[in-house]
């Protein structure tokens, strides 16, 4: 419902006061009188396509779905990547002291050293009973699972949003028609306290008269109520400011009524589980089951890998020896018989030196290269029960899809029979209408020269007001039976 904000009835006292201020003030009062009502009028006029647009982009639980797609579509990469070659690398420094074994010469030692260690290793899979190959493919099913859930959502949201949208258009029907039975109860009461004033009728028939309009009254209160309430939903679907207002542009009612309402079921059905989401989704859950058990039944094959490494190491308790240099001494190499005569001979010591970092690095680099299998012979029956819940899962999604298919059917037969209800329903409440409109003319006329009393006159109003409500709701209806059929048909929904 649009409310406006109005100055009417104070223009004329304010405007007197504002005579009394100086101009400034007056001119700033002026302004500000002039914003807040054109802020008040500025609603926003929110159409069909609107709303759905607006829905679509802001809802959260869309953002929801589109995250977990791009984590199952990121799944799907990295399994790709699984395939290419794993490297790694772990140098290692340590300063040991005390009594250690010496990695660059194996050797134990007792005293303060630095050490540098470090190696290279890679890995690649060669075969693994077509894990690898198989993972991929369910990554992509799976990818293709959340898009179909994704999908599933904004239909969903749609529907949700056309049936809201419609519903506030039946209500701002029903509102029009409560204010229209106000203004005709007012001048029966009006008129009934003419006429009980100048004595021609009972305080009963006037009472009549105003438990009539009390009534409509209250019928306007409860209308306006759902009006806000099936405006306020809406706004919730858009993800809006419930306090913000907004006014719901109605279509042209005379292109309601060339509605399509007779379908075959077959048909409809037939091409409803083509497109689905639901029935989409199912399906694609079911192949990603079934991939699921390619993937276990791998475990059953040996793996074959071929790896490498490569590394070095540096120690500073390593010396490097060089030459040698006489040290004036004599060495006795040997004896000569029969007088064991000895033999010497001058007297060396070797050079010893630091052993440079790089040039350590160099001479301890080593390298490695092989084929690791593993064959599995044993595994506490692991992989035979990883298969067999794989195919359990398997038939679970299969039922699932059936009964994805099984409500599908039940949907679009009832959604087929509703409509042809709707329609059926609107036509005997035209005519009931109609009925009741010509039945309240005719007592109306009576009721104002007096040959109809007041219960008679209440009764026949009743009768048109409900008849008039009942008509409403029995167009807006049929209109919506038929977009719920083109929902599932994947048919645009347009007012």
């Amino acid at each position: 419902m649009q409310r406006q904000i109005s100055f009417t009835y104070y223009r004329t006292p304010l405007i007197m006061k504002l005579k009394y201020l100086p101009a400034k003030v007056t001119i700033a009062c002026l302004v500000l009188l002039a914003t807040v009502n054109i802020k008040a009028n500025a609603q926003e006029v929110i159409t069909l396509q609107k709303a759905v647009d607006r829905a679509l982009d802001r809802n959260l639980t869309i953002k929801q779905a589109q995250f977990t797609e791009a984590l199952s579509t990121e799944d799907y990469k990295q399994s790709k990547y699984n395939r290419l070659p794993a490297f790694s690398a772990g140098p290692q420094a340590s300063y040991n002291f005390g009594r250690y074994l010496d990695p660059s010469t194996n050797q134990f030692a007792n005293q303060k050293t630095l050490t540098v260690n470090g190696s290279v290793n890679g890995q690649v899979i060669l075969f693994q009973g077509g894990q690898l190959r198989n993972q991929i493919i369910q990554n992509r099913i799976l990818v293709d699972v959340d898009k179909s859930n994704t999908a599933k959502i904004k239909n969903d949201l749609i529907l949700s949003v056309v049936t809201q949208y419609l519903t506030i258009l039946t209500n701002q029907d029903l509102v029009t028609a409560a204010k229209q039975q106000i203004e005709i109860s007012k001048l029966a009461l009006d008129r009934a306290q003419k006429q009980y004033d100048a004595g021609n009728q009972t305080l009963a028939d006037l009472s009549q008269a105003k438990a009539q309009q009390s009534t409509n009254e209250l019928n306007l209160t409860n209308a306006q109520n759902q009006l806000d309430l099936s405006v306020l939903i809406l706004k919730q679907y858009m993800e809006m400011n419930p306090l913000e207002e907004i006014t719901v542009e109605k279509p042209d009612i005379s292109k309601l009524n060339d509605i399509k309402t007779v379908y075959n079921e077959a048909d409809l059905l037939k091409s409803a589980l083509e497109i689905n989401p639901d029935v989409k989704l199912a399906q694609t859950r079911q192949l990603a089951a079934e991939q699921y058990i390619k993937i276990v039944k791998g475990g059953y094959y040996p793996s074959l890998a071929l790896f490498g490494s490569a590394g070095s190491n540096f120690s500073d308790a390593r010396r490097l020896f060089g030459g040698v240099v006489p040290n004036g001494r004599t060495d006795t190499v040997g004896f000569v018989q029969p007088n064991n005569q000895a033999v010497t001979v001058p007297g060396f010591d070797q050079i010893q030196g630091k052993y440079p970092f790089f040039r350590q690095i160099s001479d301890n680099f080593y390298q490695s290269v092989g084929i690791s299998l593993q064959i599995p012979i044993f595994s506490r029956f692991q992989t035979r029960t990883n298969v067999r819940k794989a195919k359990i899962n398997y038939e679970n999604a299969a039922v699932n899809t059936q009964i994805a298919k099984n409500n599908l059917s039940k949907i679009i037969i009832q959604a087929v029979y509703d409509l042809r209800a709707a329609e059926k329903r609107l036509v005997s409440t035209t005519q009931t209408y109609q009925a009741n409109k010509d039945a309240f003319n005719t007592v109306q006329q009576r009721f104002n020269v007096g040959l109809v009393n007041s219960l008679d006159y209440n009764t026949s109003l009743t009768n048109l007001n409900k008849s008039q409500f009942d008509l409403i709701n029995a167009r807006y209806e049929v209109v919506f039976r038929s977009k719920v059929i083109d929902y599932y048909l994947g048919n645009p929904i347009t007012l």
